[in-house]
């Protein structure tokens, strides 16, 4: 497998991300390019646990030097307030059956990856150098709720998110796992405005994103 990874970076006025084109869910940012760069290859080992939960062989990443950025584009509000937000020319490309099942399948995998990670956390996380930051439980109930309003987004209707309900839970990631499992001609989902491997990827972002901010927050040996 080619070790290079094909990226697109989005350059807000605070902030900056790189976002890898084929690999749902692998975004970082920073305050430069540079600085994103550096997070982005930081996390692939973590990213790399993603990819074998959907089956899937990962590249080693040694340096920025194997990544090729195929695309930037200027970002906005969303960009500058932490969120991956514009919807790329890559994503915008025709899904094939293929292709089609392997967003699934990472996308899968970060639940994967966010579900184990939420399990083996304590209820309490350290907090931030003001005392900020949501712990654990309440963490849980964004992911989700973000998945609901997500699945409004994809034009998918499903019962209200909630944490302590594992059906609920399970009967939303089927529906959004089946929309992203169809093959596509690059167009948005139910007709609104995200595309499937743009959906792909903030979905996945999303869940890994909160997955590895409680693992940063979660004190040596204090996993439950």
């Amino acid at each position: 497998m080619s070790r290079r990874i094909e990226a697109a970076v989005e350059t807000g006025a605070k902030r900056v991300f790189v976002t890898a084109v084929d690999w749902p869910g692998w975004s970082r940012s920073g305050r430069t390019e540079e600085a994103a760069l550096d997070a982005f290859v930081a996390c692939a080992p973590r990213y790399a646990a993603v990819a074998a939960a959907a089956a899937e062989a990962f590249p080693d990443v040694p340096g920025v030097e194997n990544i090729d950025i195929v695309e930037r584009n200027p970002g906005d509000g969303g960009t500058d307030f932490g969120v991956p937000g514009r919807v790329t020319e890559h994503d915008r490309r025709p899904v094939s059956p293929a292709e089609a099942d392997r967003l699934r399948r990472l996308v899968a995998g970060a639940w994967v990856v966010f579900d184990q990670v939420a399990a083996g956390a304590p209820a309490e996380l350290r907090k931030g150098p003001r005392g900020g930051g949501r712990d654990r439980d309440k963490l849980i109930d964004h992911v989700h709720g973000a998945d609901h309003a997500y699945c409004g987004v994809m034009g998918i209707r499903v019962p209200g998110p909630s944490g302590d309900d594992p059906a609920s839970i399970a009967v939303r990631r089927s529906a959004v796992l089946d929309l992203l499992g169809q093959p596509s001609d690059g167009t948005p989902l139910g007709g609104r405005k995200w595309p499937p491997r743009y959906a792909a990827g903030r979905i996945a972002w999303h869940a890994l994103d909160h997955a590895w901010e409680i693992e940063d927050r979660t004190e040596a040996g204090q996993a439950s």
